[in-house]
């Protein structure tokens, strides 16, 4: 028998049945019957001592250790003494060595029968087999991938043979555990028991040493095997692992109810039946909860939540193919729990591909798996996703339920705030940052843990503060505008609609908003006139966010882009019960019979369609009404003019603003000279505000020398002379 220090992990062997036995048997047939023996002969020596002691050829070895064959006969028959009889330690003869080798071989074979593995490993192997149905065969291929992936030894011995093709590799299995090649050429199929649970995979692209083309599932899994006896979900751990409890409930998701009403019974339906090929696709923007979602369902469910992981312990990504078998593997092995698993990161398996260089996705090469899986999986799943476009529209129909899961509406998105920072903001704070309408609330979550962790060396104050910046910087790393301290949304302090020159009396019409709460309007009149401070004073009035968007948010470059962020702009302010308003419209509405591209006439229809559809209240302002498209026009409720404040306006608004700035009323004198200026709004005089700002102005004859340089800038407008 030779030393245990020759196994690498000789601690899983110790006192276990006749592991050194097999394992030595194992090594004799990829030396001789597939010549490997060819690489561990050499004319000066063995390739490999470890090995040479292991098999019995350790007499061999030119060492001081003393493994020389202790009676004259055993030394004379293998040539080791001289004609005085003394001991040659350097007579190693390759071919005596060889001849030597193959009787190993032939007494090794002769005494096979009973052999066994260590008992750890044969304890989890049963209860694998028992769990996914393993055939003895495929717990036999299962034993040796173990071992040959878990041992040096073994290893550098395969190594050997060189590099075989699936056909040879077939050949040196068969005969290294000595089976049928037929069987064993199933039991290595791509629909056998093996693949299809993702325990083992045969790798069969081109040609490899035997070890690399038998992939385990992970690259610990024959460590974890090894280690001692466990449930087999813990050989999942690697890439398949149970998710923490959710931070979230389902009351955190009522503006997806709809969708939950029928997911969560379909769930406990889907458990209560063991019915197969369950699968829902959640998407919507990082951030938006995918993650919390599915942990909140298990809670409510009762069950647990198995997520494959994206990520290795090291933090690389796992690949595409890997996480598929993983999956595979923890479809086969928790079949029989009560569990639901969450693909999260989807994306990578289905929209891993490269269109320009027509390289096609994970998913897409296994189609014919991947839509049979989404067919038969036994444990129901969660896809999560960033974006629905990974999908390959084959795919989408083999879902039960596609659900987008958007930012949630202003009162969850205050509610969750209040949560997740309450001891860190104040209420100031707390409504200005909900009122931030691309706010997920994962952002909010990880600027608070951040904050928190070192709130006792920031003060309150600075804490507050921190988690604001914390905040803007990853809106405004996303693309999206930070949360200003200024909110550009917000309606100054002594906003009065009675400033606006409107041919319609505003505070009637918006007390019919107010009681009925639907309408849509078209706002038209010339630049700072008031419509988009009117569009927020209502929003106030109804007690609703307001959800302003602008040609930059929803012109996209691509072909079908501006549609759908039309149709998810519409869709999300239905859900956030917003009121919607959408600036310059002239710019999504132009009259059809003008248009030069059909983009133009797509981009019109889907702004009609969805202003026919909505339910909610719809304001759209514009300086051009000439230009839109007279199907647009029917489609407005109202249409308001809001035209240049009348004389008597622009004199009260002066006086008010003379109040806010702290400058003595204006004299009756100015009066006339005010007048003279016809053409001003409401916009000119918050940019005389702004001004003031930067460049103080001391007098009311000051404001109106200001008012007139704007005047002067207008189309139309005149230099006014005569007035210092």
């Amino acid at each position: 028998m030779p030393p245990r220090h020759y196994f690498r992990r000789s601690q899983s062997f110790e006192g276990q049945d006749d592991t050194p036995a097999v394992f030595r048997l194992w090594l004799l047939r990829l030396l001789v019957p597939l010549g490997g023996q060819r690489e561990f002969i050499q004319p000066h020596g063995f390739n490999s001592d470890a090995i040479a002691n292991v098999i019995g050829l350790g007499h061999w070895i030119d060492t001081e250790i003393d493994l020389w064959p202790d009676t004259p006969d055993q030394q004379d028959r293998i040539g080791v003494r001289d004609e005085d009889g003394e001991r040659l330690p350097g007579s190693y003869d390759p071919k005596r060595v060889r001849a030597e080798l193959r009787r190993l071989h032939r007494d090794a074979e002769g005494a096979k029968k009973g052999l066994r593995l260590p008992r750890a490993l044969r304890t989890n192997l049963d209860r694998l087999a028992a769990l996914v149905g393993l055939s003895p065969l495929d717990v036999r291929v299962l034993e040796f991938t173990v071992m040959i992936h878990s041992d040096g030894l073994l290893l550098e011995a395969s190594e050997w043979i060189g590099h075989l093709s699936t056909g040879k590799l077939v050949h040196s299995m068969a005969v290294v555990l000595d089976v049928p090649e037929d069987l064993l050429r199933d039991a290595l199929a791509t629909k056998s028991v093996l693949a299809r649970t993702g325990l083992l995979t045969c790798m069969r692209n081109g040609a490899d040493t035997l070890s690399s083309k038998l992939e385990l599932l992970s690259e610990h899994f024959a460590d974890h095997i090894l280690s001692g006896e466990m449930d087999p979900v813990e050989l999942l751990r690697d890439n398949v692992a149970p998710s923490p409890p959710p931070l979230l409930t389902l009351g955190d998701y009522t503006h997806i109810g709809a969708s939950l009403e029928v997911l969560v019974p379909y769930l406990k339906h889907a458990h209560a039946t063991r019915r197969r090929g369950v699968n829902v696709f959640v998407h919507g923007d990082p951030g938006t909860g995918k993650t919390q979602l599915a942990r909140a369902l298990g809670s409510d469910m009762g069950c647990e939540v198995f997520q494959v992981a994206s990520e290795d312990h090291d933090g690389d990504a796992v690949s595409a193919d890997r996480r598929l078998r993983a999956f595979r593997a923890a479809q086969s092995i928790l079949a029989e729990r009560q569990v639901l698993i969450a693909f999260d990161e989807a994306a990578d398996v289905f929209d891993d591909g490269d269109a320009v260089f027509g390289r096609k996705s994970t998913a897409q090469t296994r189609k014919a798996w991947v839509n049979r899986m989404l067919e038969e999986n036994p444990v129901p799943t969660l896809w999560l996703s960033n974006d629905i476009a990974c999908l390959d529209p084959a795919f989408v129909r083999r879902f039960d339920m596609v659900i987008e899961l958007p930012i949630p509406p202003r009162q969850q998105r205050a509610r969750i705030l209040s949560e997740a920072c309450g001891d860190l903001l104040d209420a100031s704070a707390l409504t200005r940052i909900a009122e931030c309408e691309v706010l997920a609330p994962a952002v909010a979550a990880r600027s608070a843990t951040v904050v928190r962790s070192i709130q006792s060396t920031l003060g309150t104050a600075a804490a507050r503060l921190a988690v604001e910046r914390l905040i803007g910087n990853t809106l405004e790393a996303q693309g999206h505008p930070a949360i200003l301290r200024n909110d550009p949304n917000r309606l100054p302090d002594i906003y009065d609609p009675s400033f606006l020159h409107a041919d319609a009396d505003l505070v009637a019409m918006a007390d019919g908003l107010v009681l009925h709460r639907q309408g849509r309007l078209c706002l038209f009149g010339p630049s700072g006139s008031g419509k988009s401070a009117f569009a927020r004073w209502v929003a106030q009035r109804m007690d609703v966010p307001l959800q302003v968007r602008r040609a930059s948010d929803l012109m996209s470059k691509w072909v079908g882009g501006s549609e759908k962020n039309i149709a998810r702009t519409f869709r999300q302010a239905e859900q956030d019960q917003a009121l919607l308003l959408i600036d310059e419209v002239d710019g999504f509405l132009q009259d059809r019979r003008d248009a030069r591209c059909g983009w133009e006439v797509t981009l019109v229809n889907e702004m009609l369609t969805q202003m026919e559809s909505y339910c909610g209240v719809l304001m759209a302002s514009t300086n051009l009404l000439a230009g839109l498209d007279p199907a647009a026009l029917r489609r407005f409720d109202v249409k308001v003019r809001f035209d240049y404040l009348e004389a008597a306006q622009a004199w009260r608004m002066l006086t008010q603003q003379c109040t806010a700035l702290g400058i003595a009323q204006p004299l009756p004198e100015l009066r006339p000279h005010l007048d003279r200026l016809d053409q001003l709004t409401p916009g000119d005089f918050a940019a005389i505000v702004r001004q003031h700002r930067i460049r103080p102005i001391s007098t009311a004859a000051g404001l109106i020398t200001a008012l007139a340089a704007e005047f002067a800038l207008k189309e139309g407008g005149r230099p006014v002379i005569g007035f210092v």
